[in-house]
């Protein structure tokens, strides 16, 4: 695994991961975690983005946004495009309050570059108006990092997914975790993740394409048992391990 020194290739395997400029949060309610949530579907095209405004009269507005937020319900997206070609596949991916993490396998030339620049680009003129500030939201250019082995690949997915025990479970990046039910119950209810729709719980699917873990894993019961047991007896290896700095605060 290394961080990026030369051009990303294409059906190689990168770990994609950015913060707010200067720590800031990124996403300040669930209407931006949703917006976010939508930007990763509606960026990853080869074809331009469509404007949501424009496609829906005033009168509708609210209640049609609402449901283009529903990676689901993608309706008119869909309508109004003959076909998607997406620009990365998208494995598995973590919000966090100011940061983000993504597993992603890219499918076009400059598929990765293009796409976070889209995303970049659409999620911060969202959040400059509707908080009506100015300026850079991320901090610089995203970071990503080259899956070179099988290991890596095995273990990356874990660690992503765990991240959200940071807000009450921080102890688990020391190789502990004192409570390891209410730690899989937390993660069981945290939305803002692949890991619901990796255990078999319907949450973002039309987001993901978890077959290519899953035939590495062996199914969504093994996938939940690897947390678990992860969660149950921690190793603390699965961070010193990774050779880039990804800790947040």
């Amino acid at each position: 695994m290394s961080i990026r020194k030369s051009k990303l290739a294409i059906n190689e395997i990168y770990h994609i991961y950015n913060r707010g400029v200067d720590k800031r949060d990124i996403f300040m309610e669930d209407s931006d975690r949703l917006r976010f949530i939508h930007d990763l579907y509606e960026f990853n095209d080869k074809n331009p983005a469509i404007n949501i405004n424009n496609l829906i009269s005033r009168s509708n507005l609210t209640q049609t946004k609402n449901k283009l937020l529903e990676v689901g319900l993608p309706t008119i997206l869909r309508e109004m495009k003959s076909q998607r070609e997406i620009l990365v596949e998208i494995l598995a991916f973590c919000m966090m309050d100011n940061h983000f993490h993504m597993l992603v396998r890219q499918k076009e030339e400059n598929g990765i570059t293009n796409f976070m620049r889209k995303l970049g680009t659409g999620y911060t003129n969202y959040f400059n108006k509707k908080y009506e500030r100015n300026g850079a939201l991320f901090q610089g250019r995203f970071k990503s990092v080259h899956i070179e082995n099988e290991s890596h690949l095995m273990y990356l997915p874990i660690y992503i997914h765990l991240n959200p025990l940071d807000f009450d479970f921080k102890e688990w990046r020391n190789g502990k975790i004192e409570n390891p039910t209410g730690a899989i119950n937390f993660l069981n209810n945290y939305r803002w993740s692949s890991y619901m729709d990796y255990t078999g719980k319907k949450n973002f699917p039309s987001l993901i394409n978890k077959d290519f873990l899953l035939n590495r894993l062996g199914n969504e019961e093994n996938f939940t048992k690897e947390i678990t047991d992860w969660v149950g007896s921690p190793k603390v290896e699965i961070k010193e391990s990774l050779s880039e700095n990804i800790t947040f605060e």
